[in-house]
């Protein structure tokens, strides 16, 4: 994951629940403590984040229409979920998603 990409996901992680992300929200969502959290968030808008980092942030990015669900969590598209089923239980799980990051910054 690249800095501009990061900045994008903050971007797409506000709109998907619904207000603005700060570089100190998403460095509560990275883990990040104490005051230089949203410090080394705006670094690695630049930089890029470490790998470690980067598979966290992926898996936050479900939350996110313009992201896919990635495949280990994919089990909306198996043999048997009835194709009819699948759209609205992709729909869940991103809502489920966007109720964690909420959690997470409350």
């Amino acid at each position: 994951m690249t800095g501009p990409e990061l900045k994008k996901l903050r971007e797409h992680l506000g709109e998907a629940i619904g207000r603005p992300l700060t570089a100190a929200d998403m460095a509560k969502l990275c883990g990040l403590k104490g005051p230089d959290g949203a410090n080394i968030v705006r670094r690695w808008e630049v930089t890029g984040p470490s790998a470690q980092v980067a598979d966290l942030l992926r898996v936050l990015a479900m939350a996110s229409e313009h992201y896919p669900i990635l495949e280990k969590f994919n089990v909306f598209d198996r043999y048997d979920v009835p194709e009819k089923e699948r759209p609205a239980r992709k729909a869940q799980f991103r809502e489920q998603m966007r109720e964690d990051i909420r959690r997470r910054l409350d």
